[in-house]
């Protein structure tokens, strides 16, 4: 296996400025390295869905990829050529790219939501997958236990980024609020914005994900100091995101809230510290 493949993995990592790769450098380096292989595909399932191809183009490539798991050990691509060398070493669930692809699928058809149930659906696909790929990386005491642990931190923070990005996905067509909860709040989307009381149902839905985070992080306990810290550090900040919602929901429907580098900071000092 050459390490090539697993640099590669690296530089999309940290080219994508994503908070989860201050966590990611907290584990052991061979860890590290699998975890970044896991990120990468998973990335690039998420540009082809958020990307500016057609819908049609779209889904053959997803599609494409769907072929290419389960071909993994036949490719020259880099990134899959890390993913099957990780997935050799650690018990890391690759059905769960099939499910993040399922996932991807919808954000492409534009699938709307209902009832929160399937919102959840939803965010098991996209998010859950993440936190159970993520989990076989880790060492885990109790991997059965902690698999439904991880799914739910997932969807917990998926939440956080449906109501972080409300302000420009609405405008742009997306919605993921769920329909029988604009109906419970008295809210309507239109015009690209939410009216009614959307501060009260976004406060609503950042505490539903809170709920599911705090379940989640359950999780840490059954894991080692290492990889404890990782998941610290790469749900702090969407917790403190959440809690930060639910506090003052305005955040979310006038802006895209983000934390201030201090903050990613202190996040990761307290990640360490609780993980000691």
């Amino acid at each position: 296996m050459s390490a090539g493949a697993y640099e590669h993995c690296r530089q999309i990592a940290r080219a994508s400025r994503s908070s989860f790769y201050t966590g990611m450098r907290l584990l052991p380096p061979e860890r590290r390295e699998a975890l970044f292989a896991v990120y990468a595909l998973a990335r690039r399932i998420d540009d082809v869905a958020d990307g500016q191809l057609p819908v049609e183009e779209k889904l053959a490539r997803l599609e494409a990829i769907r072929g290419e798991l389960a071909r993994l050990s036949e490719s020259a691509d880099p990134v899959l050529m890390a993913v099957a060398d990780a997935s050799g070493r650690y018990p890391i669930p690759l059905e769960a790219f099939g499910d993040l692809v399922d996932g991807a699928e919808m954000d492409v058809r534009g699938t709307d939501y209902g009832t929160f149930a399937e919102l959840v659906v939803y965010c098991r696909r996209v998010a859950g997958s993440i936190g159970r790929l993520a989990l076989g990386v880790f060492d885990a005491s109790d991997r059965t236990r902690a698999d439904g642990l991880a799914d739910d931190l997932g969807v917990g923070l998926q939440i956080g980024n449906v109501l972080r990005d409300l302000s420009e996905d609405i405008p742009g067509g997306r919605v993921y609020l769920p329909r029988e909860d604009l109906e419970r709040f008295g809210c309507a989307v239109r015009g690209g914005r939410v009216e009614g009381p959307a501060e009260l149902l976004v406060a609503f839905e950042a505490e539903r994900g809170l709920g599911f985070v705090d379940r989640g992080l359950g999780l840490v306990p059954l894991l080692d100091r290492r990889s404890a810290a990782c998941v610290l550090a790469m749900a702090g900040a969407y917790r403190m995101l959440l809690e930060r919602m639910a506090a003052e929901p305005s955040l979310a429907l006038t802006g895209r809230p983000s934390l201030r580098p201090w903050e990613k900071g202190w996040v990761l000092a307290r990640s360490l510290a609780r993980a000691a």
